[in-house]
């Protein structure tokens, strides 16, 4: 076995400390990855406090990991030692099943072997993410970067990119169609950019005034502030598509009605309490409400392409891994733009 150091969540209630675990060998399909670094997904927020329930402690975080390769296993073929790469939301999957073999791995109706909480296939172990200082993964669930990448600031693009290009790419974002995005932070900020490179009109929904110029600065064509109901009368019945980012309670109603006739409300945020809406929102004008959970790999490596060929990167703060627990404090008081991203050879210190 491989000795590995980290953070973990011993509890729920407790803050995250130094844990030691062990890695499994590297087998023959497998790379060892040294971390780098490691963004700070609200989602990990979410398990780590079991607010989605079913968390499994000691409990190591992290899903937006990027680092270089160390080693690899006798019958790896797609990276060689020295590569910079990614891993993402997921680590495994059954392979065999029709959402597997159609390259939509995160659907695996076997279920996804998700980077951490989550049980492997055997069913006997479970996966710690990239709050530590290096990965075991097969290499069919890691990603090529390019070289003389920003790694800090292609972390989030693990979660937070896949997650917004993902519904973008499906719905057909482009020229021509008028995009949506409600909320600004680390998912709302990357899909503006994205978005905006796909050559859609992007317009940025916040209740927040103060976010107006820098959601411009983002490459946003327009900011409405949804309290406001004269601003939101202007863009009703206006909208193709529109991504939902929020992770707290909100009115989907209200924003529903942004949406033409057959446009797209696309879930993406995740809030701890169910969310009502009423069905007239969608049946007057055959619009359509809908969920999107990132994407399979094949798609996470296009999105990765994509933000390389257009110079797409995240909005981040660096941090070390001592400040994590005040870090998650800040995340949820919206204190970061956009992303935390935490720096692994901090571990060292």
């Amino acid at each position: 076995m491989i000795k590995a150091h980290g953070y973990a969540a011993h509890a729920a209630k407790k803050p995250l400390s130094p844990f030691n675990f062990e890695r499994r060998e590297v087998g023959e399909h497998d790379v060892l990855i040294e971390i780098s670094h490691c963004g700070i997904c609200h989602s990990d927020i979410h398990q780590a406090r079991d607010e989605w329930q079913g968390g499994r402690y000691p409990m190591v975080p992290g899903h937006e990991i990027v680092g270089k390769v160390t080693k690899v296993g006798a019958f790896v073929k797609k990276f060689h030692e020295g590569d910079l790469v990614g891993v993402g939301c997921m680590v495994d999957s059954c392979r065999t099943c029709p959402r597997c073999e159609e390259g939509q791995q995160q659907f695996c109706e076997q279920g996804a072997v998700f980077t951490y909480n989550s049980p492997e296939i055997n069913k006997d172990t479970y996966t710690f993410g990239g709050y530590s200082n290096c990965v075991v993964v097969d290499e069919n669930y890691v990603l090529s970067l390019p070289k003389n990448i920003d790694l800090a600031r292609t972390a989030p693009l693990l979660c937070a990119g896949i997650t917004t290009y993902s519904p973008l790419k499906r719905w057909k974002a482009g020229p021509g169609k008028r995009v949506g995005v409600l909320g600004l932070g680390g998912l709302g900020h990357m899909a503006i950019k994205i978005a905006r490179a796909m050559g859609a009109q992007v317009v940025l929904f916040t209740t927040s005034k103060h976010k107006v110029e820098d959601a411009l600065r983002l490459g946003a064509h327009e900011v409405v502030i949804s309290k406001d109901p004269e601003q939101m009368q202007k863009v009703a019945n206006s909208l193709d598509l529109l991504l939902d980012t929020v992770g707290s309670d909100h009115d989907i109603n209200m924003y529903l009605a942004t949406l033409k006739h057959d446009g797209v409300m696309v879930m993406i945020g995740m809030p701890e309490a169910a969310q009502a809406f009423h069905p007239g929102a969608l049946i007057n004008s055959h619009r359509k409400l809908v969920g999107s959970l990132i994407g399979g790999i094949a798609e996470t490596q296009e999105m990765l392409d994509f933000c390389a060929k257009h110079n797409i990167l995240s909005d981040v703060e660096i941090i070390p891994i001592q400040k994590v627990n005040e870090a998650y404090d800040r995340v949820l008081k919206s204190d970061v733009k956009y992303r935390f991203v935490i720096d692994m050879k901090s571990l060292q210190a």
